[in-house]
């Protein structure tokens, strides 16, 4: 798959999790769901999404910001290696904010704890890949995109 591709893919996924989390029905009540103790000071859409996510409406808004970068970058292959990065460094740092209980609700405002931890770690690892280790994409001739070999 190309740095391109990913952005791309990342970014529908990103903006389809980011709108799934303003759908009240898909949203289990942190109480209800047996979660209790994380202190938001926004709870506009609080809730787990799928019952395992803890999400705000803040949260779903980063989603569909990432999802939106995605799709805006992944036209071109520096962009998209530039989006690359940004993800893989800012999910690195919430998968460490979310095992940090100071942090894991980023100052009351953003829940990024539980399996967001292992999911935002997961994601930065494949984004790292694309964004610093992926071979560089060229175009030959005008012609469709090639892996070079440095």
């Amino acid at each position: 798959m190309s740095t391109r591709t990913f952005a791309m893919i990342l970014g529908v996924v990103f903006l389809l999790v980011g709108i799934l989390g303003f759908v009240p029905p898909l949203l289990t009540s942190p109480t209800s769901a047996g979660h209790a103790g994380h202190e938001l000071t926004v709870t506009q859409f609080d809730g787990y999404l799928l019952g395992l996510f803890h999400v705000n409406v803040l949260h779903s808004s980063v989603h569909v910001l990432f999802g939106i970068m995605g799709l805006l970058m992944g036209g071109r292959w520096d962009t998209a290696r530039l989006y690359a990065r940004i993800v893989a460094v800012a999910y690195a740092l919430l998968a460490v904010m979310g095992l940090v209980p100071a942090l894991n609700t980023v100052f009351g405002l953003i829940p990024i704890h539980g399996h967001d931890v292992w999911l935002h770690a997961a994601i930065a690892v494949v984004a790292a890949y694309f964004g610093f280790g992926a071979p560089a994409e060229t175009r030959v001739d005008g012609g469709s995109p090639v892996v070079s070999s440095h």
